[in-house]
């Protein structure tokens, strides 16, 4: 059975991670307990007052019925107040807990000890859609089918139980037919079980698609293709369109079912009552009792059906929420160590992916004031490598030393200090130029001088309307690729940074620019700094003191 047939209708480690939910919880739990009570009280006091109107006609005056109809009343006004409340709390402690489960799972994606950059990387379209998208649906989910199941948990057995007292050939009935419900429920739930997970793929697609579009609309307009992509995002809308008319479809149609099947139940159990009665098997109180509160021994059951499909959505967001916050990770190391003057060893690091090994059997030893250059085909591992010198990776074999001491034992915290990472994609955050220079440490004003006009960065910074104080726009709009380039070139080279692991740092730049690149990395390495590059260029291998050429099952040093 796969693992949505397995996914249950309550995940108890939503409890565990959001707070809000468990007081939500309780507080449904209270409103149920007290649901039940003025349920059972008045279906008592209105079958004292009918059985007494029929059978007693000195009883049929308001004096002697006052204190039948005074607990009907206060019956109908709590039932009514309860559900006035537990309505009005709900969609705050909906939200609360959405609110709560997004900050965990953010925290859970971005902890490197939980959730590495490859595999950052390879779910970063389906959770963040579930994290930004998928999770509202939750608000269904806990609005509606959280308080149905809890009153099915509490109300249901606790009127069976008193029907049984009442009447207990009403009670079997009940018992006989009410398993009904969730048995078609079940059926219903397998069937719409594999649209569900093809209408939230179909949103992820969705999403990614309209993501990539609007980042890459600039490029697009300056090339006269802003009009192209329209075809594919109306397919890709329609598509999503198809799948949730269909589960709309069978959420209307099973609806209708589960609402035959109890209405069909409580009226076996009204001809068992008409029947015992005609024939004076038994009381008219009793009978009008086990009567009024059959229906409520159903109602639960019918919310739950009523609520069932508009859940699902949230059901399964909930589940790939709390796998992702529930992730453990490798412990942080605690040993500090100064990097600098120390040589880099990878002592045969090899790395399982879903397609294989990437890299593995890959040595070296990366010593100050060298630059040792990662070559090698796409997909090989080469940035893998740099993620698991980082520390990021956690290597299947072998591992990457620093000084004698395994990098996963050094506090993350102290070790990226003296580290200056430039990945594939840099990260341009919101704000002004000056921000993002500073984004990860306040840099020394001169040093940000020298190695703007090292790359060139300082012609950048004049065609920009305000210099420095140009505002930038998420994942550095307003900026080209190499301008973006040129800036996080800029953070790394004017670091003090004893170590420098440069992913593919000539990207997006002329042949000229790239060479003045390579002469300031050179620079840094003569200062002694330890420099890990990888690159295609032959200029890169050029300036190499060692090469490694890195192979999805291989790699040697030359």
């Amino acid at each position: 059975m796969s693992d949505d047939a397995r996914t249950p209708p309550f995940d108890p480690r939503l409890l565990q991670y959001s707070p809000s939910a468990r007081r939500y919880s309780i507080a449904v739990a209270a409103f149920s307990v007290g649901t039940v009570i003025a349920v059972i009280a008045g279906a008592v006091a209105l079958a004292g007052l009918l059985g007494d109107l029929v059978t007693d006609p000195s009883s049929r005056t308001f004096g002697a019925q006052a204190v039948h109809v005074a607990v009907i009343a206060a019956a109908f006004a709590a039932r009514a107040g309860m559900s006035y409340l537990q309505e009005r709390y709900a969609h705050r402690a909906a939200l609360a807990t959405i609110a709560e489960l997004r900050v965990r799972a953010l925290d859970a994606l971005t902890d490197a000890t939980r959730t590495s950059p490859h595999r950052l990387a390879a779910e970063r379209d389906r959770s963040s859609t579930i994290v930004l998208r998928g999770l509202d649906a939750l608000v269904d989910y806990l609005a509606d089918y959280l308080p149905a199941l809890m009153s099915t948990v509490i109300i249901t057995p606790l009127v069976i139980t008193v029907i049984a007292w009442a009447d207990w050939p009403s009670a079997v009935i009940i018992v006989i037919t009410i398993p009904l419900i969730p048995l078609f429920m079940v059926l219903i739930g397998l069937l719409t079980r594999d649209r569900t997970e093809r209408k939230l793929d179909a949103m992820s697609t969705q999403s990614a698609q309209l993501l990539d579009l609007l980042t890459g609309l600039p490029t697009l307009r300056a090339i006269g293709r802003a009009v192209g992509p329209t075809r594919r995002v109306d397919e890709l809308g329609r598509e999503f369109g198809r799948t949730t008319m269909s589960s709309l479809r069978i959420a209307f149609l099973s609806g209708a079912v589960l609402e035959m099947l109890a209405t069909l139940s409580v009226a076996l159990v009204a001809v068992g009552i008409g029947l015992r009665l005609v024939f004076g098997d038994m009381s008219l109180n009793a009978g009008v009792l086990a009567l009024v509160l059959a229906p409520e021994a159903y109602a639960p059951l019918r919310r739950i059906g009523s609520a069932f499909h508009t859940a699902q959505d949230g059901i399964h967001a909930a589940r790939d929420v709390l796998d992702v916050c529930a992730r453990t990770g490798r412990t942080a190391g605690d040993r500090s160590l100064d990097v600098a003057g120390r040589a880099v060893d990878v002592e045969g690091i090899g790395i399982r992916t879903r397609d294989g090994w990437t890299p593995r059997g890959v040595s070296a030893q990366c010593a100050p004031g060298r630059i040792t250059v990662v070559a090698g085909p796409n997909g090989s591992g080469k940035s893998t490598l740099l993620s698991a010198i980082l520390g990021l990776e956690t290597p299947d074999e072998g591992a990457v030393r620093i000084g004698g001491i395994d990098v996963r034992e050094l506090a993350p915290g102290d070790f990226h200090a003296q580290v200056a990472w430039l990945p594939q994609h840099p990260v341009i955050v919101p704000g002004t130029v000056d921000e993002n220079l500073s984004v990860f440490g306040q840099l020394d004003t001169d040093a940000v001088h020298r190695a703007g006009a090292a790359v060139g960065f300082d012609d950048v910074l004049a065609d920009l309307p305000r210099g420095a104080a140009t505002m930038l726009g998420s994942d550095g709009s307003g900026l080209s690729a190499g301008q973006r380039q040129r800036l996080a070139l800029v953070r790394v080279l004017a670091s003090d940074a004893s170590l420098l692991l440069l992913d593919e740092p000539t990207a997006h730049l002329d042949d000229d620019t790239a060479d003045r690149v390579l002469d300031a990395i050179v620079a840094r390495a003569a200062a002694g700094a330890t420099v890990v590059l990888v690159s295609h260029r032959p200029a890169a291998l050029a300036i190499a003191d060692a090469v490694v050429a890195v192979s999805p099952e291989a790699a040697d040093v030359r």
